[in-house]
């Protein structure tokens, strides 16, 4: 069988699906339980049903963004059809994979079945990963500095735990900065000195069992690099804008669903938007597939001070709305999408098993 499609089945295999459902359930459950909360599903009659329907609309307009990014990335190679099966696979991917891992392996597989060279589908990976951190690098000290430490939850938590949340945040954050600051060195500055440093580093004692692999990792850079090469300005205005815009929209989305419960004022809508932010980077370490189970008991403690007694029934609202939905859309494309690249006769019996 072609590596490919082992690894594409071996990543979205039933089993890894069914992990995060069943850790979500079972902190959304406990939430409910624990102070004997069931009565509070009622809430939800309450809400707002304009800003449900915006949360909805937000979301779209977020998936339209992450398909034009890709698109333009590619420089208009993949058609807006072939851009919605790998956003949609994308986030498949990303949803039944650790936060730590996210979905971009996977993502260069799709993107090479979808008829892109392998050194493109490296690049554009690659410096999606890039963009999205850089957003978090840029947007995260203005928040500190506009909120002036309101952005850190304190609703509901011990003060040893709330300064541990501090701690989680600013390691989270040093950590994202120091990968990104990596691959801007390997992607865009010195890609060869990148690769001479992996494998000198390799050649050392226990580390030399990774030689091989830091060889493979060296060369993907290379390859990686010389795409992205004699870009217009155009390109990189694109690129920029559109990830600011969807993880702006991403942002938005959770306030829609809070302002549908209660009122919110504009500063609250910052404020809002900003501890969103934090909550993201927190998140970004989680060991479990798509933060489930991590991201519903943490939410009260961010956003438990918005919501009150409603904070429970939104943050089952906003997994019901942003990640379940993931969930169920990638196994309708996956097989349809295996079937295209792979052939249909041998993706329905893979998928079988």
């Amino acid at each position: 069988m072609d590596q490919n499609k082992k690894t594409i089945l071996k990543s979205f295999s039933p089993v890894k699906v069914l992990i995060p459902v069943l850790l979500g359930l079972a902190a959304t459950a406990w939430l409910f339980i624990k102070d004997d909360r069931l009565s509070e599903l009622k809430g939800i009659t309450q809400a707002h049903p304009g800003w449900l329907l915006a949360a909805v609309l937000v979301l779209i307009i977020r998936d339209l963004g992450y398909m034009y990014r890709i698109r333009s990335l590619t420089d208009k190679f993949l058609t807006w059809r072939n851009s919605l099966d790998v956003i949609m696979l994308w986030e498949f991917a990303s949803a039944i994979t650790p936060s730590v891992v996210g979905g971009t392996a996977v993502a260069t597989i799709i993107l090479n079945k979808e008829g892109i060279p392998l050194g493109k589908s490296l690049a554009y990976v690659m410096f999606t990963a890039v963009l999205d951190n850089m957003f978090f690098i840029v947007a995260a000290p203005l928040v500190l500095l506009a909120t002036q430490g309101q952005v850190f939850p304190t609703f509901d938590l011990e003060p040893s735990f709330a300064a541990n949340l501090q701690m989680a945040f600013y390691i989270s954050y040093v950590l994202i900065a120091v990968y990104t600051l990596i691959m801007i060195y390997a992607l865009f500055v010195r890609p060869r000195a990148f690769k001479w440093l992996l494998l000198k580093v390799t050649s050392w004692g226990f580390l030399r069992r990774w030689r091989v692999n830091a060889f493979q990792h060296g060369n993907e850079i290379m390859w990686a690099s010389q795409q992205l090469k004699g870009k217009d300005f155009n390109y990189w205005a694109r690129a920029i804008i559109s990830t600011v815009f969807v993880w702006s929209a991403r942002y938005f989305l959770l306030n829609c669903l809070i302002a549908a419960f209660t009122d919110v004022t504009i500063g609250e809508h910052m404020l809002i938007l900003s501890r969103n932010l934090i909550f993201w980077i927190v998140m970004l370490v989680a060991i479990t597939p798509g933060g489930a189970g991590i991201v519903e008991m943490a939410f009260p403690s961010f956003f438990g001070s918005f919501l009150g007694r409603f904070s429970t029934i939104v943050v089952v609202l906003y997994r019901l709305i942003t990640y379940y939905p993931y969930l169920l859309l990638g196994s309708v494309f996956l097989p349809r999408w295996v079937a295209k690249v792979f052939g249909r006769a041998v993706a329905e019996k893979e998928l079988r098993h």
